[in-house]
């Protein structure tokens, strides 16, 4: 595991965690949020980009959302092999609802987070 996955892994839990409670209180608009959110974060880590594409496609078939679901597969199989080479658009939302290279801003809270977890570490 990179630096950056190891740095950056509690603040995608942070966010998996979140998108579990809301899914709990069946909240499911606010649970997707929170799995974009991770998303965010965790792209530039091939382990975090699979685990939320994975939670998104769960959280599409629970839907019952064929859209969702085939939007994470391939997601899934994008996110296994080109996140390690670099072929990632910042800031990308991760949902089927957004085209998979479309570059987005990043939440300055996030990008503060990101910027956190990539600076070298005395």
């Amino acid at each position: 595991m990179t630096s950056f996955s190891k740095r950056i892994r509690p603040y995608v839990d942070a966010e998996l965690a979140a998108a579990s409670d809301a899914e709990r209180t069946g909240n499911s608009s606010a649970a997707f949020a929170h799995l974009e959110r991770a998303h965010v974060l965790g792209q530039a880590s091939t382990l975090h980009h699979v685990r939320v594409h994975w939670r998104m496609l769960i959280w599409g078939c629970r839907r019952r959302s064929v859209r969702e679901c085939l939007g994470q597969v391939l997601r899934l199989a994008g996110a296994a092999t080109k996140t390690a080479i670099g072929l990632v658009p910042a800031g990308n939302t991760g949902g089927s609802n957004v085209h998979p290279f479309k570059r987005m801003s990043i939440p300055p809270d996030l990008r503060l987070l990101i910027e956190e977890a990539r600076s070298p570490q005395p």
